[in-house]
């Protein structure tokens, strides 16, 4: 379970050491042909690998065209759900870049989709999910310089991605996510602690910050910020590969093996953010009694 939010500091890959392994000791890479012993070890340790210049300025300019043309609503795919920031009111809201901080479950757009078909991601995936992959969440993260940021809700505080997914098992799932423009502290770049993934799911819930809060972003709750933390990529085209135990302008998709197998979160921590999945879902769809996280 690898905590990760979408705040600044800077360490890199290279300054976070690597253990000592031995082949037996691999929990959470597989064996394969495209990873280095040392890259392996690094992900075995720290739960995280950035591979840089992965995805071509090509690509990247194709996405971002496309996020353009969906937020002036030139294209509308089915089952997209695109996220405007708090502070803006409907009155407000116009189509436009600029109003618009993510869009997500983009599986029916066929450009968008495409990032999750690009061999240079399926080679890397495959190595943490084995051959048989299944996408499983996707999102295009935007962060404008509009009143949300100024009013910080724009964050999402440090969270297991774990926490929103009702499958396992947790080693054989893997976040892909390609920063879309050059990132650093200040315009927010993405931040994974280092060694997490090998911990436990932690207790989600809203932050206790004040001001409104963004649907959805939840945060784990006996977090007490004293842990280093590392900034795993910085240019455009980085991409970084990591567990969901342990972002301005970048694409990312979770993936996972066919061989994970869907749970039952009631009774568990998981439980809370089923709760409002399941309530958004019935408002578009209706009959919330038929429906689950799954």
């Amino acid at each position: 379970v690898q905590c990760y939010v979408n705040i600044h500091t800077h360490p890199t890959t290279g300054t976070i050491a690597s253990a000592s392994f031995h082949p037996q000791q691999f929990q959470y890479t597989l064996d394969n042909n495209v990873l280095t012993l040392e890259q392996r070890k690094f992900y075995e340790e720290n739960g995280f690998l950035v591979i840089k210049n992965l995805v071509p300025d090509a690509d990247i300019q194709r996405f971002r065209n496309e996020f353009e043309k969906i937020c002036r609503k030139e294209v509308k795919p089915f089952g997209l759900v695109v996220m405007r920031d708090v502070t803006i009111s409907k009155s407000e809201y116009t189509p436009s870049e600029k109003m618009t901080t993510k869009v997500q479950d983009f599986q029916e757009d066929k450009e968008l989709f495409r990032y999750c078909t690009l061999p240079e991601i399926l080679k890397y995936v495959e190595c943490f999910t084995g051959p048989n992959i299944m996408a499983m969440h996707t999102m295009l993260i935007n962060k404008p310089p509009d009143s949300g940021n100024c009013k910080k809700t724009s964050r999402h505080p440090l969270h297991q991605d774990l926490h929103y997914f009702p499958f396992r098992p947790s080693n054989l799932i893997v976040c892909a996510w390609t920063a879309m423009e050059h990132i650093d502290r200040n315009n927010g770049c993405l931040v994974v602690l280092p060694g997490t993934h090998k911990g436990s799911l932690k207790p989600h819930d809203y932050p206790k910050w004040e001001g409104e809060l963004t649907k959805w972003f939840h945060g784990i709750q006996d977090y007490e910020g004293k842990q280093r933390s590392g900034a795993p990529c910085d240019g455009e085209g980085d991409t970084v590969f990591f567990h969901p135990v342990a972002h301005p302008w970048a694409i990312s998709c979770h993936f996972a093996s066919a061989d994970c197998h869907y749970i039952d979160v009631k009774g568990t921590s998981q439980e809370n953010i089923e709760k409002e999945v399941v309530g958004i879902a019935n408002k578009f769809w209706g009959d919330e009694n038929s429906m689950d996280l799954k």
